[in-house]
């Protein structure tokens, strides 16, 4: 289902003159990181999978593969995020086998009802077709914005569950390109635009824009929970591509001043039973926003994001979804040192 070209990373490797990798791979990877290992070690290259969670870019094995004595780390399924990592890392996005263009020339009547100019954007997984995507939709009519986004994603068009930069653009809707609830869902809280999700493996669209209403809405309730809290735990990830030490530190500053009782928790995986030791009467996560989004449920007491704290203390009206945002790009930086685009 996923394309990942051995033979390039063994060349990427050789040049590193590498004898010992770490490969770390999310979940849905690995019998294509155990094939992986098979071919380097066929090739003299000693190889150690990693049996750890992988949740993305932002979270790369690289202190794990120094402590085992790597030379490098084969980072699966993602693409470059710009982090200081302590052995090198080759990033190797994995490239979706499946044609996109079917699936929009189903949904031709649904995509004309975002309008004449739209934003186009995708995940890595499909970012190889973009510009294919791109010239279909030109070719029926349609006005195509492809934005460049920031530091913190590879290519233009690319949107992350933490970083939606690229939707941000002059356009009367967005289109995206994918599988999955969560990325269309942050594109349309991000930009608050008109969103249509098109699935390339069944064909299906989903319309974004009430199912970010109705997660506005549940956020909101879980503000509302929050109002008569006096303790709160804000949590910082230990992830390098996580960690919001400043913002963190930001939001504890913030409760204090509003009386409120406030501790600075880190945290490299972030669950609530490891939480439940603790008195403290509400959380807030400076991390991942999906984990605060997604996990919800099964948190027993309110966990919050760094915005929803500012309309808690009365600081702020409108909502705002919280993002992980990069530095603005300059017009002759480079995108990125991902294996391949």
């Amino acid at each position: 289902m996923h394309e990942i070209s051995n033979g390039e990373i063994l060349e990427a490797l050789r040049e590193l003159n590498a004898r010992r990798v770490l490969i770390q791979t999310p979940e849905g990877l690995k019998r294509e990181a155990q094939s992986l290992a098979d071919f380097l070690e066929e090739n003299g290259i000693e190889a150690i999978i990693s049996g750890d969670i992988n949740y993305g870019a932002c979270d790369p094995a690289d202190r794990e593969a120094k402590m085992l004595g790597c030379d490098a780390l084969i980072h699966l399924g993602h693409s470059y995020m710009r982090l200081k990592l302590e052995v090198p890392t080759i990033f190797v996005p994995a490239f979706a086998k499946v044609d996109v263009v079917p699936a929009l020339e189903k949904n031709l009547e649904e995509i004309r009802k975002l309008g004449e100019r739209i934003a186009l954007v995708t995940t890595a997984q499909h970012i190889h077709q973009l510009e294919r995507a791109r010239g279909f939709l030109e070719k029926e009519g349609f006005e195509v914005v492809v934005g460049r986004g920031d530091s913190r994603v590879s290519w233009p068009g690319q949107v992350l569950g933490c970083n939606f930069s690229a939707a941000k653009v002059d356009a009367e809707g967005v289109l995206f390109i994918g599988a999955g609830y969560f990325h269309p869902l942050g594109v349309a809280l991000a930009t608050r635009k008109p969103t249509l999700a098109v699935n390339p493996y069944s064909g299906d669209v989903i319309w974004m824009d009430n199912e970010a209403e109705r997660l506005i809405r549940r956020r909101w309730a879980q503000i509302a929970k929050a109002v008569d809290a006096k303790k709160f735990g804000v949590i910082t990830s230990t992830k390098k591509g996580q960690l919001r030490l400043a913002e963190a530190k930001r939001v504890v500053e913030l409760l204090r001043e509003h009386g409120k009782y406030t501790k600075l928790i880190a945290m490299n995986h972030i669950s609530y039973p490891a939480l439940e030791g603790f008195d403290f009467d509400a959380y807030v996560v400076v991390a991942c926003p999906r984990v605060p989004i997604d996990d919800y449920e099964n948190w027993r007491k309110p966990v919050l994001t760094p915005p929803e704290v500012e309309i808690l203390l009365g600081l702020r009206e409108d909502y705002e979804f919280d993002e992980i945002k990069g530095a603005e790009r300059r017009e002759d930086e480079p995108l990125g040192i991902s294996l391949r685009p």
